[in-house]
């Protein structure tokens, strides 16, 4: 899989599974335009740890939850780019807590960051794409979508709303060389499941047939597939990174 001369967008770059989607393209010869909501830090520290690729990462900050935002994320990327032939929507958050206590606010958080996120940064690309008559986007979903684990109605909510966009967008531009495909992860090894108690942890490894958690790098080369010419005949479809769960 060959992505030189190709710009690649990945939301929620800058760390974690992001990052490491972000690191595989630039090896891979895209030009990568990571964005991030806010941890100038995490986006600082992430660009110094890839200034071999200088010239080819772009870090840009945008709130895709926000229609201005995005609208003005792409002008920029229409200023800077001759095109754009991919976009990875990987921008997500989680807010747990059980259905009867949830907050609205924490209902809300989480959809408009995870699913109309997602709505706002495909639409835009799509007015791309279809102009070259060939894009591909590949939503970061979550294998939380089908399981539905406790405490996580908003977030199962949102996983399960990529998937069914991806469904309908996929039918609507397929005709244009576009694909719109879902990769799926399970528990993979990253600060969110750092972030969790030890024994929650050994409880969700219990859980994985394969009795361990995924590598980013599992993750990242299930996306380059899906995102490069290779996966043409694939659209509206899912697959599932998740040890056999």
């Amino acid at each position: 899989m060959d992505f030189t001369n190709q710009t690649v967008i990945v939301t929620g770059g800058t760390r974690g599974i992001g990052r490491g989607i972000v690191e595989s393209f630039l090896n891979k010869g895209a030009t990568v335009i990571a964005t991030y909501a806010g941890n100038d830090q995490a986006a600082s520290k992430m660009k110094e740890d890839n200034a071999k690729f200088s010239d080819k990462l772009h870090v840009k900050k945008c709130d895709v939850r926000d229609e201005n935002a995005v609208i003005e994320f792409y002008k920029f990327i229409e200023e800077t780019f001759p095109k754009v032939e991919v976009l990875i929507n990987n921008s997500g958050i989680r807010k747990d807590q059980v259905t009867a206590m949830m907050t609205l606010a924490e209902w809300n958080d989480v959809i408009s960051t995870n699913l109309t996120g997602t709505f706002l940064m495909s639409k835009h690309a799509v007015l791309q794409f279809m102009k070259n008559r060939y894009g591909r986007i590949v939503n970061m979903s979550s294998i939380g979508g089908s399981l539905g684990l406790p405490g996580q109605a908003n977030y199962a909510a949102s996983k399960a709303g990529q998937i069914a966009i991806s469904k309908s967008l996929s039918k609507e531009v397929a005709k244009r060389g576009i694909t719109v495909n879902n990769v799926c992860p399970g528990f993979i090894d990253t600060e969110l499941l750092a972030d969790l108690p030890e024994e929650q942890r050994k409880e969700y490894m219990k859980d994985v047939p394969m009795k361990r958690f995924g590598k980013v790098e599992e993750v990242a080369s299930a996306v380059l597939f899906l995102a490069s010419k290779e996966a043409s005949y694939i659209t509206g479809a899912s697959l599932e990174i998740s040890g056999g769960l």
